[in-house]
This record gives C-alpha cells, sequence and structure tokens, in this order.
C-alpha cells in the first residue's frame, strides 16, 4: 500500500506557529502523501500579534520543513475571517496542485481569557470570528471547489474539549467551539450527497506555544507553579500524560482518509479519557 493521503491536496489555516498543531498536521498530511498548502494570518491585526500568530516567516519555514523531508508544500497569507482572502486561498491550491480534497481549520484564538463581565466586545468577537465565522468561510469556499471537482472530499474542524465542557475565563472560546460542532454536524447532512465528509476532532490541552499562555494563566488562578498545575492536569486525565500535537495530528491524517469513508459528522475526541461525552 502507498500513502494513505498520496495525490490529494490539503489546505492548512493557522499552521505557522513553531510547535503548534497546526504545523504538527501540516507535517502529518505530507507525510502521508497530501500536497499542503500552509496558511497563516502573516501580518500583525488588532487582537493578533505575531507573538500570538504565525508570520510569513513562519509559514515559510513550515513549507521547507515538508520540502526538505520530500513532501510537497507551497505557502499562502491568509486571514479566515475575510471572505476575499479565502476564495484566493482555495484558487492557489487549486492552481499550485490541481485541485482541493482537504480543508483543516486549525486557525483559532485561545489566548484571550478574562472573566465574562470583564472581557470587551471587540476581543469576544475576534475570537467568534476567528474560531468560528474563519471555519465556515473555509468550509464554504473549500465545500464549493470538492463539489465542481466532482471526487467528495475532507473537512476536519479542530475544535476542543471545551467543544463539551464550559471553561473559567474562556467563555468565548467555548462559545466558538461549542458553535464549531454545530457547524460540522450541520455541513456533514448537507455535504453527504457528494461525499464529503465533515468532522471535528477536540483534543484536550496541548502546550503548545499557546497552550504555554494558558498554563500560565491558569497556575497563577490557583497559587500554583507551572509544574504544579501541569501535575495536576496530569492526575485527571486517565492515560497519565497531556496532550501531544502528534496526537490530533494523527487524527486529522485518520479522518482524511479513505479509512474514514463512513464517518461524518462526528466531533472525536483525543484527550486521553479526559473527556469522555
Amino acid at each position: 500500500m502507498g500513502p494513505r493521503l498520496a495525490g490529494k491536496v490539503a489546505l492548512v489555516t493557522g499552521a505557522g506557529r513553531e510547535g503548534g498543531l497546526g504545523e504538527a498536521i501540516c507535517l502529518r498530511l505530507a507525510a502521508e502523501g497530501a500536497a499542503v498548502l500552509v496558511t497563516d494570518i502573516a501580518v500583525a491585526k488588532e487582537n493578533l500579534p505575531l507573538d500570538r500568530t504565525g508570520s510569513r516567516e513562519d509559514i515559510e519555514r513550515v513549507v521547507a520543513s515538508i520540502v526538505g523531508l520530500g513532501g510537497r508544500a507551497a505557502a499562502a497569507a491568509l486571514d479566515v475571517r475575510d471572505e476575499t482572502q479565502v476564495i484566493a486561498a482555495v484558487n492557489t491550491a487549486v492552481k499550485y496542485f490541481g485541485g482541493l480534497d482537504i480543508i483543516i481549520n486549525n486557525a483559532g484564538v485561545g489566548y484571550l481569557m478574562e472573566p465574562i463581565v470583564e472581557m470587551p466586545i471587540d476581543r469576544w468577537q475576534t475570537v467568534l470570528s476567528v474560531n468560528l465565522t474563519g471555519a465556515f468561510l473555509c468550509s464554504k469556499h473549500g465545500a464549493r471547489q470538492m463539489i465542481t471537482q466532482g471526487r467528495g472530499g475532507r473537512i476536519i474542524n479542530v475544535a476542543s474539549v471545551a467543544a463539551k465542557s464550559g471553561s473559567l475565563h474562556l467563555a468565548a472560546y467555548a462559545a466558538s467551539k461549542h458553535g464549531l460542532v454545530g457547524l460540522t454536524r450541520s455541513a456533514a447532512i448537507e455535504l453527504g450527497a457528494h461525499g464529503i465528509t465533515v468532522n471535528a476532532v477536540c483534543p484536550n490541552h496541548v502546550t503548545t506555544q499557546l497552550g504555554s499562555v494558558q498554563n500560565a494563566y491558569r497556575a497563577k488562578q490557583r497559587g500554583q507553579s507551572v509544574a504544579e498545575y501541569l501535575a495536576e492536569m496530569r492526575g485527571r486525565i486517565p492515560l497519565g500524560r497531556v496532550g501531544l500535537t502528534e496526537d490530533t495530528a494523527k487524527a486529522c491524517a485518520f479522518l482524511c482518509s479513505d479509512e474514514a469513508s463512513y464517518i461524518t459528522g462526528e466531533a472525536m475526541n483525543v484527550s486521553g479519557g479526559q473527556e469522555v461525552h
């Protein structure tokens, strides 16, 4: 058997951060044989500084890593909130690689943490527009391309265990991720007739660079050191460790493969048993 995703073309959003979920997903899909369009916002914007997002150099670094390992990849700037940019990114994938088979909606904001009674509306809207509206726009235009091609496709939404349970000072994040599961289920119903499956993956906490921000915030809330907080977290996870980026990347690759051709509308936990519903 050859690579599971040989001949497939994937577009991954929010993929520029070093050590992030998006980077791991791109590397895994490429290793499985897919050509990958690596995207991220590339420029700083309100509530979206480059030390929390991916610059053009970051995107190019991921592309270079894939090419260096013998894979196929290209880079594109993409603010997922901008429908014109979303359309351009889809067209770029088609231009470079001849089509589009996989959308991974990974772009997300998880670092704007505040109590509900203190959160400014602009920060709330940033979280919802990136995490939920961005996934809608990429799904919309990715699905249009897939339907035109007539060979089906895969849409994977990177949600969170916060899509199933509330989280202190993360109301916007949890609301956006709950909404993402609703989008997943509705899109699966609409797009199934075209052979397009739509699923979500729901990781627990992963200590990426953004995850480290959450660790520091939670530890300070609890009056703990980061090491103490992480030890307590591990104690709540049946498999005894926090998630790795590779755990989520492997789940995405499976859902993109023919092995998952009869799975759609699901929100699959990747949590070491922490989340069980």
